[in-house]
């Protein structure tokens, strides 16, 4: 059965091939990009583009195109904003500035990733929210904040830090991959997998012997979260060679 979510991504695949004209999502979460990801690659004759705003972006806006625009046709400048917010006095975090967002009515959906970098934040909205930030943000926590429009591009763009590693495996197996990721034995990490901490492509997932593919990204609380990113030949005692990369 399908979900209301995958209804709703249907409905606006359809609308699109109705209309030839671009739909569009608001801003996924990683679990509602893969989902949907999964669901386009069934159905062939879907055009489907994701962005945030920036192609480093966390929390992503779905875009279904008509058969004569490519992914590149698309200005992401008409469908997202960016607003720049300047502290005073102070350096609000994540949460604050998250919190002052959502005070002000706005629907999680409605804005993208926030980046903060020292005293200045930047925040992905779509159009129609862009007005409520400009004129009513005026505080992130017990911080004063002043808010301007901002070109996409001018947007900094994080360095993501990444420890690359290589193993070997018995069976791409969770338990097995994710305890080679996180320095655990096997039995730990299984451990933890049937406690609910692990998650597989940003969804809980309890099953320690659930298949790991290249690609696929690994959480586990308390450990970090990282990625597969090959799958390599076996070694002569029949293990399968991984690399892959933990966040820091």
């Amino acid at each position: 059965m399908e979900s209301d979510f995958i209804k709703r991504i249907g409905d606006l695949a359809d609308r699109c091939e109705r209309t030839s004209s671009v739909t569009a999502t608001g801003f996924l979460t990683p679990a509602e990009q893969y989902e949907l990801r999964a669901w386009a690659a069934s159905h062939p004759g879907v055009r489907l583009h994701l962005t945030g705003g920036q192609p480093d972006c966390e929390r992503q806006a779905a875009f279904f195109l008509p058969y004569y625009m490519e992914a590149e046709d698309l200005d992401p400048s008409e469908y997202i904003r960016a607003v720049r917010i300047d502290a005073y006095f102070g350096e609000p975090t994540h949460r604050d500035y998250m919190g002052a967002a959502l005070g002000l009515g706005i629907q999680r959906e409605w804005i993208g990733d926030f980046r903060v970098v020292g005293t200045t934040a930047y925040v992905f909205c779509l159009p129609s929210v862009e007005p409520l930030l400009l004129d009513e943000l005026t505080k992130a926590g017990r911080v004063s904040v002043k808010t301007n429009s901002c070109p996409l591009a001018d947007v900094p763009t994080p360095e993501r830090k990444v420890k690359k590693l290589s193993f070997t495996v018995k069976s791409p197996r969770l338990d097995a991959v994710a305890g080679s990721m996180f320095g655990l034995s096997r039995t730990a990490a299984a451990e933890l997998i049937r406690m609910g901490a692990a998650s597989l492509n940003y969804t809980p997932c309890l099953h320690v012997d659930a298949p790991v593919k290249e690609g696929d990204v690994i959480s586990l609380r308390g450990h970090g979260k990282g990625a597969v990113t090959a799958f390599g030949s076996r070694s002569r005692k029949d293990r399968l060679f991984v690399e892959a990369e933990v966040y820091l």
